[in-house]
Protein backbone atom coordinates (compact mmCIF):
# COMPACT_ATOMS: atom_id res chain seq x y z
CA UNK A 1 0.00 0.00 0.00
CA UNK A 2 3.10 2.53 0.90
CA UNK A 3 4.91 1.81 -2.61
CA UNK A 4 1.17 2.65 -4.33
CA UNK A 5 0.90 6.37 -2.58
CA UNK A 6 3.23 7.89 -4.37
CA UNK A 7 1.69 6.43 -7.60
CA UNK A 8 -1.57 7.61 -7.10
CA UNK A 9 0.01 10.99 -5.95
CA UNK A 10 1.68 11.04 -9.36
CA UNK A 11 -1.44 10.30 -11.32
CA UNK A 12 -3.54 12.56 -9.14
CA UNK A 13 -1.16 15.51 -9.78
CA UNK A 14 -1.24 14.91 -13.53
CA UNK A 15 -4.79 14.78 -13.87
CA UNK A 16 -4.92 17.95 -12.27
CA UNK A 17 -2.01 19.60 -14.44
CA UNK A 18 -4.15 18.57 -17.42
CA UNK A 19 -7.50 19.76 -16.30
CA UNK A 20 -6.03 23.55 -15.15
CA UNK A 21 -4.48 23.30 -18.63
CA UNK A 22 -7.73 22.84 -20.19
CA UNK A 23 -9.18 24.77 -18.01
CA UNK A 24 -6.78 27.83 -18.92
CA UNK A 25 -7.67 27.38 -22.27
CA UNK A 26 -10.93 27.67 -21.99
CA UNK A 27 -10.47 31.04 -19.84
CA UNK A 28 -8.04 32.48 -22.35
CA UNK A 29 -10.48 31.96 -24.93
CA UNK A 30 -13.40 33.39 -22.98
CA UNK A 31 -11.17 36.54 -22.76
CA UNK A 32 -10.29 36.52 -26.33
CA UNK A 33 -14.58 36.87 -27.33
CA UNK A 34 -14.58 39.59 -24.64
CA UNK A 35 -11.76 41.34 -26.23
CA UNK A 36 -13.26 41.05 -29.64
CA UNK A 37 -16.88 41.99 -29.11
CA UNK A 38 -15.63 45.00 -27.18
CA UNK A 39 -13.10 46.19 -30.22
CA UNK A 40 -9.81 45.06 -28.73
CA UNK A 41 -8.38 43.27 -31.24
CA UNK A 42 -4.61 43.42 -30.96
CA UNK A 43 -5.37 42.00 -27.41
CA UNK A 44 -7.96 39.53 -28.65
CA UNK A 45 -5.70 38.32 -31.34
CA UNK A 46 -2.71 38.14 -28.45
CA UNK A 47 -4.87 35.97 -26.98
CA UNK A 48 -6.39 33.70 -29.47
CA UNK A 49 -2.51 33.10 -29.81
CA UNK A 50 -2.14 32.25 -26.30
CA UNK A 51 -4.51 29.92 -26.59
CA UNK A 52 -3.07 27.74 -29.58
CA UNK A 53 0.00 27.72 -27.52
CA UNK A 54 -1.60 26.07 -24.19
CA UNK A 55 -3.37 23.86 -26.46
CA UNK A 56 -0.84 22.50 -27.95
CA UNK A 57 1.14 21.81 -24.77
CA UNK A 58 -1.62 19.97 -23.59
CA UNK A 59 -1.49 18.05 -26.41
CA UNK A 60 2.36 17.51 -26.34
CA UNK A 61 1.92 16.55 -22.89
CA UNK A 62 -0.74 14.61 -21.81
CA UNK A 63 -1.29 13.12 -25.76
CA UNK A 64 -3.76 10.57 -23.91
CA UNK A 65 -5.61 12.59 -22.17
CA UNK A 66 -9.52 12.80 -22.58
CA UNK A 67 -9.37 16.87 -23.03
CA UNK A 68 -6.98 16.26 -26.16
CA UNK A 69 -9.64 16.06 -28.63
CA UNK A 70 -11.38 19.77 -27.23
CA UNK A 71 -8.00 21.24 -26.88
CA UNK A 72 -7.99 20.70 -30.90
CA UNK A 73 -11.13 22.01 -31.15
CA UNK A 74 -10.08 25.56 -29.43
CA UNK A 75 -7.03 25.66 -31.29
CA UNK A 76 -8.81 25.24 -34.51
CA UNK A 77 -11.52 28.35 -33.15
CA UNK A 78 -8.60 30.43 -32.23
CA UNK A 79 -6.46 29.71 -35.89
CA UNK A 80 -9.45 30.82 -37.39
CA UNK A 81 -9.97 33.85 -35.55
CA UNK A 82 -6.74 34.81 -36.93
CA UNK A 83 -6.95 34.02 -40.15
CA UNK A 84 -5.59 30.65 -40.21
CA UNK A 85 -8.42 28.52 -42.34
CA UNK A 86 -6.03 26.43 -44.32
CA UNK A 87 -4.60 25.49 -40.81
CA UNK A 88 -7.95 25.85 -38.69
CA UNK A 89 -10.04 22.97 -40.95
CA UNK A 90 -8.78 19.75 -39.68
CA UNK A 91 -8.49 20.58 -36.21
CA UNK A 92 -12.64 22.21 -36.11
CA UNK A 93 -13.33 18.95 -38.17
CA UNK A 94 -13.48 17.18 -35.05
CA UNK A 95 -16.17 18.84 -33.25
CA UNK A 96 -18.46 17.36 -35.62
CA UNK A 97 -17.57 13.68 -34.36
CA UNK A 98 -17.29 14.48 -30.52
CA UNK A 99 -20.15 14.92 -27.84
CA UNK A 100 -19.29 18.64 -27.56
CA UNK A 101 -22.47 21.03 -26.43
CA UNK A 102 -23.15 24.31 -25.86
CA UNK A 103 -20.69 26.92 -26.91
CA UNK A 104 -17.75 25.24 -27.70
CA UNK A 105 -19.79 22.98 -30.57
CA UNK A 106 -21.79 26.02 -31.65
CA UNK A 107 -18.74 28.60 -31.90
CA UNK A 108 -16.10 25.69 -33.72
CA UNK A 109 -19.20 24.94 -36.53
CA UNK A 110 -19.54 28.62 -37.03
CA UNK A 111 -15.57 28.74 -37.52
CA UNK A 112 -15.86 25.69 -39.46
CA UNK A 113 -18.30 27.06 -42.09
CA UNK A 114 -16.41 30.68 -42.14
CA UNK A 115 -13.28 28.65 -42.95
CA UNK A 116 -14.70 26.53 -45.69
CA UNK A 117 -16.31 29.57 -47.03
CA UNK A 118 -13.12 31.65 -47.56
CA UNK A 119 -11.67 28.48 -48.61
CA UNK A 120 -14.29 27.67 -51.86
CA UNK A 121 -16.64 25.28 -50.48
CA UNK A 122 -19.74 26.24 -49.77
CA UNK A 123 -21.93 23.12 -49.75
CA UNK A 124 -19.62 21.55 -46.71
CA UNK A 125 -19.99 25.29 -44.75
CA UNK A 126 -23.72 25.08 -45.58
CA UNK A 127 -23.99 21.62 -43.49
CA UNK A 128 -21.79 23.47 -40.64
CA UNK A 129 -24.23 26.56 -40.34
CA UNK A 130 -27.61 24.34 -40.58
CA UNK A 131 -26.24 23.00 -37.13
CA UNK A 132 -26.26 26.28 -35.33
CA UNK A 133 -29.09 27.91 -37.05
CA UNK A 134 -31.31 26.36 -34.11
CA UNK A 135 -29.29 27.89 -31.44
CA UNK A 136 -31.06 29.02 -28.22
CA UNK A 137 -27.96 31.97 -28.05
CA UNK A 138 -29.43 34.69 -30.72
CA UNK A 139 -25.98 36.19 -31.71
CA UNK A 140 -24.77 32.69 -33.13
CA UNK A 141 -28.41 32.07 -34.65
CA UNK A 142 -28.33 35.28 -36.54
CA UNK A 143 -24.78 34.75 -37.80
CA UNK A 144 -25.35 31.00 -39.00
CA UNK A 145 -28.63 31.83 -40.49
CA UNK A 146 -26.88 34.73 -42.58
CA UNK A 147 -24.16 33.00 -43.36
CA UNK A 148 -26.51 29.91 -44.57
CA UNK A 149 -28.39 32.18 -46.81
CA UNK A 150 -25.19 33.13 -48.27
CA UNK A 151 -23.86 29.55 -48.67
CA UNK A 152 -27.41 29.04 -50.26
CA UNK A 153 -26.54 31.47 -52.61
CA UNK A 154 -22.93 30.52 -53.68
CA UNK A 155 -24.43 26.74 -53.82
CA UNK A 156 -26.62 28.07 -56.70
CA UNK A 157 -29.89 28.37 -54.66
CA UNK A 158 -30.92 32.07 -54.80
CA UNK A 159 -34.67 31.61 -54.45
CA UNK A 160 -34.00 29.82 -51.20
CA UNK A 161 -31.46 31.67 -50.23
CA UNK A 162 -33.79 34.94 -50.50
CA UNK A 163 -36.31 32.58 -48.47
CA UNK A 164 -33.65 31.91 -45.85
CA UNK A 165 -33.09 36.03 -45.41
CA UNK A 166 -36.81 37.02 -44.74
CA UNK A 167 -37.35 37.82 -40.88
CA UNK A 168 -33.70 38.24 -39.92
CA UNK A 169 -32.37 41.40 -38.21
CA UNK A 170 -28.95 41.91 -39.32
CA UNK A 171 -27.35 45.02 -40.71
CA UNK A 172 -26.16 42.50 -43.67
CA UNK A 173 -28.98 41.69 -44.71
CA UNK A 174 -29.86 43.75 -47.61
CA UNK A 175 -27.06 43.69 -49.17
CA UNK A 176 -27.37 39.89 -48.92
CA UNK A 177 -30.60 40.00 -50.22
CA UNK A 178 -29.34 42.44 -53.11
CA UNK A 179 -26.80 39.70 -54.47
CA UNK A 180 -29.34 37.15 -54.11
CA UNK A 181 -31.67 38.56 -56.47
CA UNK A 182 -28.96 39.38 -58.58
CA UNK A 183 -27.79 36.10 -58.76
CA UNK A 184 -31.81 35.25 -59.06
CA UNK A 185 -32.16 37.62 -62.36
CA UNK A 186 -34.66 40.03 -60.44
CA UNK A 187 -32.78 42.90 -61.85
CA UNK A 188 -35.58 45.27 -60.98
CA UNK A 189 -35.86 44.46 -57.27
CA UNK A 190 -32.24 44.54 -57.07
CA UNK A 191 -32.48 47.99 -58.08
CA UNK A 192 -35.06 48.87 -55.70
CA UNK A 193 -33.74 47.67 -53.00
CA UNK A 194 -30.02 49.55 -54.25
CA UNK A 195 -31.67 52.78 -54.05
CA UNK A 196 -33.02 52.42 -50.55
CA UNK A 197 -29.74 51.34 -49.18
CA UNK A 198 -27.89 54.45 -51.32
CA UNK A 199 -30.88 56.85 -49.21
CA UNK A 200 -29.17 55.15 -46.37
CA UNK A 201 -25.61 56.71 -47.78
CA UNK A 202 -24.13 53.26 -46.91
CA UNK A 203 -20.21 53.18 -47.05
CA UNK A 204 -17.68 53.32 -50.50
CA UNK A 205 -16.07 50.11 -49.37
CA UNK A 206 -19.57 48.31 -48.73
CA UNK A 207 -20.76 48.92 -52.27
CA UNK A 208 -17.16 48.46 -53.83
CA UNK A 209 -17.72 44.54 -52.30
CA UNK A 210 -21.93 44.54 -53.44
CA UNK A 211 -20.53 45.75 -56.97
CA UNK A 212 -17.99 42.76 -57.28
CA UNK A 213 -19.83 40.20 -56.34
CA UNK A 214 -22.91 41.45 -58.40
CA UNK A 215 -20.55 41.60 -61.04
CA UNK A 216 -19.72 37.55 -60.47
CA UNK A 217 -23.32 36.89 -61.52
CA UNK A 218 -24.99 39.84 -63.36
CA UNK A 219 -22.65 42.06 -65.05
CA UNK A 220 -25.26 43.93 -66.27
CA UNK A 221 -27.17 44.62 -63.34
CA UNK A 222 -23.74 45.32 -61.45
CA UNK A 223 -22.86 48.47 -64.85
CA UNK A 224 -26.39 49.88 -64.03
CA UNK A 225 -25.23 50.23 -60.24
CA UNK A 226 -21.88 51.90 -61.25
CA UNK A 227 -23.92 54.70 -63.12
CA UNK A 228 -26.44 54.65 -60.22
CA UNK A 229 -23.21 55.22 -57.96
CA UNK A 230 -21.77 57.47 -60.10
CA UNK A 231 -24.24 59.87 -59.86
CA UNK A 232 -23.48 60.49 -56.21
CA UNK A 233 -22.73 64.02 -55.17
CA UNK A 234 -20.28 62.22 -52.64
CA UNK A 235 -18.78 60.36 -54.95
CA UNK A 236 -14.96 60.98 -55.69
CA UNK A 237 -13.99 61.06 -59.60
CA UNK A 238 -11.21 58.76 -59.15
CA UNK A 239 -13.35 56.13 -57.23
CA UNK A 240 -15.84 56.64 -60.28
CA UNK A 241 -13.34 56.21 -62.55
CA UNK A 242 -11.87 53.12 -61.15
CA UNK A 243 -15.44 51.83 -61.01
CA UNK A 244 -16.04 52.39 -64.55
CA UNK A 245 -12.49 50.75 -65.74
CA UNK A 246 -13.54 47.41 -63.59
CA UNK A 247 -17.13 47.53 -64.96
CA UNK A 248 -15.25 47.21 -68.71
CA UNK A 249 -13.48 44.53 -67.31
CA UNK A 250 -16.60 42.57 -66.21
CA UNK A 251 -18.75 43.23 -69.36
CA UNK A 252 -15.82 42.89 -71.80
CA UNK A 253 -17.15 39.05 -72.27
CA UNK A 254 -20.49 40.19 -72.36
CA UNK A 255 -21.64 42.95 -74.04
CA UNK A 256 -17.83 44.19 -75.89
CA UNK A 257 -19.41 47.42 -77.01
CA UNK A 258 -20.45 48.49 -73.46
CA UNK A 259 -17.08 48.04 -72.60
CA UNK A 260 -15.48 49.69 -74.78
CA UNK A 261 -17.42 52.33 -74.17
CA UNK A 262 -16.70 52.26 -70.61
CA UNK A 263 -13.58 52.77 -71.13
CA UNK A 264 -14.21 55.76 -73.07
CA UNK A 265 -15.27 57.00 -70.13
CA UNK A 266 -12.96 56.34 -67.96
CA UNK A 267 -10.64 57.83 -70.12
CA UNK A 268 -12.72 60.79 -69.55
CA UNK A 269 -13.41 60.71 -65.95
CA UNK A 270 -9.68 59.92 -64.73
CA UNK A 271 -7.81 62.03 -67.19
CA UNK A 272 -4.55 62.59 -65.74
CA UNK A 273 -4.59 59.62 -63.06
CA UNK A 274 -2.77 55.81 -63.73
CA UNK A 275 -6.63 54.84 -63.85
CA UNK A 276 -6.60 57.11 -67.06
CA UNK A 277 -3.81 56.07 -68.52
CA UNK A 278 -4.72 52.80 -68.14
CA UNK A 279 -8.27 53.31 -70.18
CA UNK A 280 -6.73 55.00 -72.85
CA UNK A 281 -3.81 51.84 -73.52
CA UNK A 282 -6.74 49.47 -73.56
CA UNK A 283 -8.47 51.37 -75.78
CA UNK A 284 -5.85 51.56 -77.77
CA UNK A 285 -5.31 47.61 -78.04
CA UNK A 286 -8.83 47.56 -79.01
CA UNK A 287 -7.72 49.84 -81.55
CA UNK A 288 -5.40 47.49 -82.68
CA UNK A 289 -7.65 44.59 -82.71
CA UNK A 290 -10.37 46.42 -85.22
CA UNK A 291 -7.04 47.19 -87.71
CA UNK A 292 -8.44 45.69 -91.02
CA UNK A 293 -5.48 46.69 -93.15
CA UNK A 294 -1.78 47.87 -93.31
CA UNK A 295 -3.01 51.79 -93.84
CA UNK A 296 -5.01 51.31 -90.25
CA UNK A 297 -2.09 50.83 -88.63
CA UNK A 298 -0.89 54.65 -89.38
CA UNK A 299 -3.58 55.61 -87.26
CA UNK A 300 -3.13 53.13 -84.59
CA UNK A 301 0.66 54.74 -84.55
CA UNK A 302 -0.68 58.30 -84.00
CA UNK A 303 -2.92 56.37 -80.86
CA UNK A 304 0.01 55.36 -79.15
CA UNK A 305 2.51 57.82 -80.03
CA UNK A 306 0.08 60.21 -78.10
CA UNK A 307 -0.10 57.94 -75.16
CA UNK A 308 3.27 57.54 -74.88
CA UNK A 309 4.06 61.37 -74.75
CA UNK A 310 0.99 62.41 -72.68
CA UNK A 311 0.71 59.30 -69.87
CA UNK A 312 4.25 58.56 -67.77
CA UNK A 313 2.80 55.38 -66.61
CA UNK A 314 1.73 53.61 -69.36
CA UNK A 315 4.56 55.03 -71.35
CA UNK A 316 6.94 52.13 -71.81
CA UNK A 317 3.98 49.47 -72.82
CA UNK A 318 2.75 52.75 -75.13
CA UNK A 319 6.36 53.09 -76.87
CA UNK A 320 6.75 48.63 -76.83
CA UNK A 321 3.47 48.57 -78.99
CA UNK A 322 4.09 51.22 -80.62
CA UNK A 323 7.40 49.52 -81.96
CA UNK A 324 5.57 46.29 -82.46
CA UNK A 325 2.95 48.02 -84.92
CA UNK A 326 5.78 49.96 -86.95
CA UNK A 327 7.42 46.48 -87.52
CA UNK A 328 4.39 45.16 -88.79
CA UNK A 329 3.41 48.00 -91.15
CA UNK A 330 7.26 47.75 -92.16
CA UNK A 331 6.83 44.60 -93.35
CA UNK A 332 3.63 44.83 -94.95
CA UNK A 333 5.12 47.66 -96.91
CA UNK A 334 8.78 46.02 -97.89
CA UNK A 335 9.24 44.74 -101.73
CA UNK A 336 8.35 42.30 -103.39
CA UNK A 337 10.01 38.72 -103.99
CA UNK A 338 13.65 40.49 -104.15
CA UNK A 339 13.30 42.02 -100.84
CA UNK A 340 15.65 39.72 -99.12
CA UNK A 341 13.93 37.13 -96.62
CA UNK A 342 10.59 39.38 -97.01
CA UNK A 343 8.39 36.11 -97.11
CA UNK A 344 9.79 35.25 -93.35
CA UNK A 345 9.77 38.59 -92.57
CA UNK A 346 5.94 39.17 -93.61
CA UNK A 347 4.79 35.58 -92.21
CA UNK A 348 6.35 36.48 -88.51
CA UNK A 349 4.15 40.38 -89.18
CA UNK A 350 0.69 38.61 -89.90
CA UNK A 351 1.60 36.04 -86.70
CA UNK A 352 1.84 39.30 -84.65
CA UNK A 353 -0.86 40.77 -85.70
CA UNK A 354 -2.98 37.70 -84.83
CA UNK A 355 -1.00 37.06 -81.68
CA UNK A 356 0.14 40.69 -80.51
CA UNK A 357 -2.47 43.29 -81.98
CA UNK A 358 -5.45 40.62 -81.66
CA UNK A 359 -6.43 41.50 -85.08
CA UNK A 360 -7.66 38.22 -86.79
CA UNK A 361 -8.66 40.69 -90.27
CA UNK A 362 -5.35 41.90 -90.36
CA UNK A 363 -3.22 38.89 -90.25
CA UNK A 364 -5.24 37.38 -93.01
CA UNK A 365 -4.47 39.86 -94.85
CA UNK A 366 -1.04 39.82 -94.35
CA UNK A 367 -0.59 35.56 -94.78
CA UNK A 368 -2.83 36.26 -98.24
CA UNK A 369 -0.24 39.07 -99.31
CA UNK A 370 2.68 36.58 -98.87
CA UNK A 371 0.85 34.03 -100.77
CA UNK A 372 -0.30 37.00 -103.54
CA UNK A 373 3.17 38.34 -103.24
CA UNK A 374 5.94 35.14 -102.77
CA UNK A 375 4.10 32.70 -104.19
CA UNK A 376 7.21 30.27 -104.24
CA UNK A 377 8.22 30.90 -100.94
CA UNK A 378 8.03 27.62 -98.96
CA UNK A 379 6.47 29.38 -96.37
CA UNK A 380 3.51 30.64 -98.71
CA UNK A 381 2.07 26.77 -98.26
CA UNK A 382 1.85 27.55 -94.11
CA UNK A 383 0.74 31.11 -94.31
CA UNK A 384 -2.32 29.54 -96.65
CA UNK A 385 -3.17 27.16 -93.69
CA UNK A 386 -2.94 29.82 -90.82
CA UNK A 387 -5.00 31.96 -93.03
CA UNK A 388 -7.76 29.10 -93.20
CA UNK A 389 -8.92 29.72 -89.69
CA UNK A 390 -8.78 33.25 -89.80
CA UNK A 391 -10.97 33.88 -92.75
CA UNK A 392 -13.19 30.79 -93.67
CA UNK A 393 -13.92 32.82 -97.30
CA UNK A 394 -10.47 32.99 -98.48
CA UNK A 395 -10.10 29.14 -97.16
CA UNK A 396 -12.34 27.82 -99.18
CA UNK A 397 -11.28 29.62 -102.32
CA UNK A 398 -7.38 28.49 -101.93
CA UNK A 399 -8.48 25.12 -101.18
CA UNK A 400 -7.53 23.62 -104.58
CA UNK A 401 -4.44 25.84 -104.40
CA UNK A 402 -3.16 24.20 -101.45
CA UNK A 403 -3.62 20.65 -103.34
CA UNK A 404 -2.64 21.39 -106.90
CA UNK A 405 0.34 23.92 -105.98
CA UNK A 406 1.97 23.02 -102.55
CA UNK A 407 0.96 18.90 -102.48
CA UNK A 408 5.13 18.70 -101.71
CA UNK A 409 5.05 21.34 -98.97
CA UNK A 410 6.51 19.40 -95.69
CA UNK A 411 3.20 21.70 -94.12
CA UNK A 412 1.09 20.19 -95.99
CA UNK A 413 2.45 16.33 -95.22
CA UNK A 414 2.85 17.79 -91.65
CA UNK A 415 -0.99 17.84 -91.84
CA UNK A 416 -1.45 15.01 -93.97
CA UNK A 417 0.12 12.87 -91.37
CA UNK A 418 3.16 11.92 -93.66
CA UNK A 419 7.31 12.05 -93.07
CA UNK A 420 7.27 15.83 -93.49
CA UNK A 421 10.97 15.91 -95.24
CA UNK A 422 12.28 19.29 -95.29
CA UNK A 423 10.10 20.47 -92.29
CA UNK A 424 11.91 20.81 -88.89
CA UNK A 425 14.70 22.72 -91.29
CA UNK A 426 12.38 25.40 -92.41
CA UNK A 427 10.93 25.96 -88.76
CA UNK A 428 14.29 25.95 -87.72
CA UNK A 429 15.91 28.50 -90.59
CA UNK A 430 11.79 30.97 -89.64
CA UNK A 431 12.79 30.24 -85.68
CA UNK A 432 16.75 31.39 -86.11
CA UNK A 433 15.60 34.57 -88.11
CA UNK A 434 12.39 35.77 -85.53
CA UNK A 435 15.54 35.59 -83.08
CA UNK A 436 17.87 37.71 -84.99
CA UNK A 437 15.15 40.19 -85.47
CA UNK A 438 14.24 40.14 -81.64
CA UNK A 439 17.92 41.04 -80.66
CA UNK A 440 18.11 43.41 -83.43
CA UNK A 441 14.57 45.57 -82.11
CA UNK A 442 16.43 45.03 -78.40
CA UNK A 443 19.59 46.98 -79.15
CA UNK A 444 17.57 49.18 -81.27
CA UNK A 445 14.75 50.00 -78.57
CA UNK A 446 14.39 53.38 -77.05
CA UNK A 447 14.77 53.78 -73.12
CA UNK A 448 11.25 54.99 -72.28
CA UNK A 449 11.63 58.70 -71.67
CA UNK A 450 14.55 58.88 -73.26
CA UNK A 451 14.65 61.23 -76.73
CA UNK A 452 16.86 59.63 -79.58
CA UNK A 453 20.02 62.34 -80.17
CA UNK A 454 18.80 62.53 -83.82
CA UNK A 455 15.74 63.56 -82.76
CA UNK A 456 14.70 66.82 -85.18
CA UNK A 457 12.24 68.16 -82.33
CA UNK A 458 15.63 67.81 -79.14
CA UNK A 459 16.86 71.48 -78.85
CA UNK A 460 19.99 72.46 -80.67
CA UNK A 461 21.69 73.03 -78.00
CA UNK A 462 21.73 69.05 -76.80
CA UNK A 463 22.65 67.41 -79.98
CA UNK A 464 25.90 67.13 -81.95
CA UNK A 465 26.55 67.69 -85.60
CA UNK A 466 25.42 64.22 -87.07
CA UNK A 467 23.18 63.68 -84.86
CA UNK A 468 25.19 62.49 -82.09
CA UNK A 469 24.95 63.84 -78.80
CA UNK A 470 27.44 63.50 -76.12
CA UNK A 471 27.28 59.73 -74.17
CA UNK A 472 25.72 60.41 -70.46
CA UNK A 473 27.22 57.71 -68.32
CA UNK A 474 25.16 55.04 -67.19
CA UNK A 475 24.71 53.53 -63.31
CA UNK A 476 25.23 50.58 -65.33
CA UNK A 477 29.28 51.35 -66.60
CA UNK A 478 31.78 49.50 -64.37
Amino acid sequence: MRRLAPLLVLLLLGGCVYYNGMYNTKRLAGSARRAEREGRTFEANNLWGQVITRAESLVVRHPRSKYVDQALVFKGIALARLGQCPAAVTPLARASVLELEGEVAEEASLALGRCQMELGDAALAEHAFRRVAQSDDADRRREAELYFARALRLTGRPEEALAALEGLDDPKVPGERLLALAAAGRSEQALALADSMLARNDSARTWDSLLVAVGRSNPPLASVLVDRLGGRASTPPALHAKRLLEDADRLGPVDSARAAERLRQTAIAGAGTAVGEQAQMRLARLQGTRTITPQDLGLLLDTLNRIAKDGAGVRAEALLLAATVTRVRAAADSGGPGTPQGDLRLFLAAETARDTLGSRALAASLFRQLVETWPDSPYAPKALLAGQSLDSAWGEQSRGLLTERYSASPYLAFVRGEEPVGYRELEDSLRSYALSLAAGQARRRPTPGVRRADDPDLPETRRRPGGRRPRVPSELDP
